[in-house]
This record gives C-alpha cells, structure tokens and sequence, in this order.
C-alpha cells in the first residue's frame, strides 16, 4: 500500500524573503507545490501534474530562521485525481511549538510517459479526521470546477482575429 501522508522539515533562509522581511507568499507556494507533488508522485507511483490550488489563504508570516513545516496528505481520489490536503506550520526551532501560518487543497492528476492520465489507486480514509478531510476535499474541488465554470461564461475568449 503507498503511503498517503508525509512532511516536510527544514529552516527558512534568507533568500526565501520578501520586501518587507517575511518569506514570500510565492516561496511558500513553491514548498507547497513540491510537497503535493511528493505526496501525489508516491502515492500514485506516476509523474503528476499540478491542476488546481483551493482554499489558500495565509493566516500569519513565516520569519527566517523559523522552522518550516509542510505537511501532505492524500484527502480524496478520483480516477485519475488527487486531491491533497496541505499544512504549512512555523515556529522557533528551539522550542519546537509550531502554529499553522496556511492550509489549501491541491489538486493533481497522474500522467504516463506520453502525457496521458492514468488511473490511481482508490483512497479509503479510514479515521474521522481523514473522512472530514475527504469532504472537505471534494467541496474545495467542486469549488474549483465551479470558478473555472464561471470565468468560462464570464471573460469573452482571447481572439487573435482581429
């Protein structure tokens, strides 16, 4: 059976700031991106490829010399999908008490060689939080289907016919 969860641990550094001091919203998307993949990659046994990120929003700042923590997980699977709860967590390596600085869902889907989606195993959760994860996993993925939805009927495609 793969594994549907891990962690990522390591130090913010300096090349990881912004303007104003604070790791960089785009930096910790990066972390984001490469624990999902990570996640997705084991579990599916396939290359993936980013689809969608649902639900970001960043409740405090990651400071250099923080203690980073990110956190993946298998949430939901579809046939061809993933969707995968993430965790990103900081604090004084001293001390080890980390708080949540941000938390999404990203979607990925499993491709082969040619760049055609494979199937990936069925995830089961099997503890209450895990069964809370996968529905909230589905409602942001519907969320998703829904703001591609609408910015389909609402921006008047690009034409270079003019």
């Amino acid at each position: 059976m793969p594994q549907h969860q891990l962690t990522f641990r390591f130090l913010a550094e300096p090349t990881d700031v912004n303007f104003g001091g604070k790791v960089h919203g785009g930096v910790v998307m990066k972390w984001i991106d490469q624990a999902g993949y990570a996640c997705a990659a084991g579990w599916s046994g396939s290359y993936c490829v980013t689809v969608s990120v649902a639900g970001v929003r960043f409740h405090r700042p990651i400071l250099v010399g923080q203690i980073v923590e990110v956190s993946a997980q298998i949430a939901h699977t579809g046939k061809t999908s993933m969707q995968i709860f993430i965790r990103v967590r900081c604090g004084d390596p001293k001390k080890q008490q980390l708080v949540e600085t941000n938390h999404c869902v990203i979607s990925f889907i499993a491709m082969d060689q040619a760049g055609y989606p494979v199937e990936v195993p069925k995830f089961e959760p099997k503890t209450e939080e895990e069964k809370r994860l996968e529905l909230y996993a589905i409602k942001m993925k519907d969320i998703a289907i829904e703001t591609e939805t609408l910015l389909q009927n609402t921006v008047v495609p690009n034409s270079d016919e003019e």
